[in-house]
């Protein structure tokens, strides 16, 4: 289902200021972001995406959810007045499982 999530994008390109600009998160993966934003965001570029959600987050109810993310910027395509930035994040959102050893299977008895 294609969705378009608001997220709040925080970096410095060179020697810029800090800059804070509002981009749409396009498609989200466990690795990373395809994001659509005004700015051109070079490769190598760290930002920090904030992710606005609502209060009910916050419960203790309901599961934790990433609102902070950290990554850097891998590729740019330009289009129709939008930069789309592909960007890897620094952790990925869901820990690795260490790899299940087969077990052992019971063998059916002849009875």
């Amino acid at each position: 289902m294609p969705l378009a999530i608001p997220v709040f994008v925080r970096g410095q390109v060179g020697q810029e200021r800090e800059f804070l600009e509002f981009a749409t998160a396009l498609n989200v993966s466990a690795g990373g972001m395809l994001l659509a934003v005004r700015r051109s965001l070079p490769s190598s570029t760290q930002v920090l995406l904030e992710i606005p959600s609502a209060p009910l987050a916050a419960l203790a109810a309901l599961p934790k959810v990433a609102r902070s993310l950290r990554a850097k910027a891998l590729r740019t395509q330009h289009a129709e007045g939008y930069n789309l930035v592909g960007l890897k994040f620094s952790r990925p959102l869901v820990k690795s499982h260490p790899q299940l050893k087969p077990g052992r299977r019971k063998l059916v008895s002849v009875v």
